[in-house]
């Protein structure tokens, strides 16, 4: 839900249902690094509601845009991380180092038991 004025649209609050601080600070940040945001901010109006708002105010283009675009910058962002630690993941797995450490044995985990 948007909240703003039909004048001016530069300027809005959005109201995000079942979201809490890890999207709205996420969006916060993403908004912050872009030079048509003169100011973004967040609030959550009573922590026993799922609910954020998020206030974008802009150097003229449509608030409901910078956010779109926020939004599309923090998917990719978030897409990058996950592509990187897939192919970090991939590369431990293909380095031997699971089979020296030994993690999937379950006989030595037998044996330290019975040694105790």
């Amino acid at each position: 839900m948007e909240h703003g004025s039909f004048s001016d649209n530069s300027a809005a609050t959005f109201s995000l249902t079942d979201e809490d601080h890890t999207l709205a600070n996420s969006v916060r940040f993403t908004l912050n690094q872009d030079p048509r945001v003169t100011f973004s901010g967040y609030s959550i109006p009573h922590p026993s509601q799922a609910r954020v708002n998020i206030r974008v105010q802009t150097t003229g283009d449509p608030a409901s845009e910078v956010l779109k675009d926020a939004c599309q910058d923090l998917m990719l962002m978030c897409r990058h991380v996950r592509s990187t630690f897939d192919k970090a993941v991939e590369d431990f797995k293909a380095s031997n180092a699971v089979k020296a450490m030994k993690i999937d044995s379950k006989e030595e985990s037998s044996d330290s038991e019975e040694s105790e």
